[in-house]
């Protein structure tokens, strides 16, 4: 399941893609436009920063911004970073498989078949797929 961190996320670069214009937006701004706490905004920007989604900047005309063109971000890469992972099973999440029964596995080739399904798709979109009249 994808949290409100994950589709807030999506939300913050969709606001800054239409609004920001080269340059940075307060982040109680896009709070406004966007419906959602400021505060909890702080926390998911934070990440997004540390991530290399955003540029942050603080003082007068500071706020946020994308550090690449819309078009260059995946949702898939937003999604990861904010979610950590989207594998449907646990033995799937991580670089390696521990799972005792994966050699005799009957349902793995389907959790495998789904997730590379669920990654083809997000990382198939992009972030300028999302904005309405906005060329991909």
């Amino acid at each position: 399941m994808i949290t409100t961190r994950g589709r807030y996320a999506i939300r913050v670069m969709i606001d800054l893609a239409e609004n920001g214009q080269g340059g940075c937006i307060p982040l109680k701004d896009i709070a406004a436009r966007q419906g959602i706490s400021k505060k909890y905004l702080e926390i998911i920007v934070r990440d997004m920063v540390s991530g290399g989604l955003l540029i942050g900047a603080s003082g007068k005309g500071g706020g946020y911004k994308l550090c690449r063109r819309p078009e260059d971000y995946t949702v898939g890469e937003i999604l990861d970073l904010m979610e950590g992972t989207l594998s449907p099973v646990a033995c799937l999440a991580g670089e390696k498989n521990e799972c005792p029964r994966r050699a005799s596995c009957q349902t793995l080739p389907m959790w495998t078949e789904y997730e590379n399904m669920v990654h083809e798709f997000f990382y198939g979109k992009r972030l300028s797929d999302l904005i309405p009249g906005k060329p991909a």
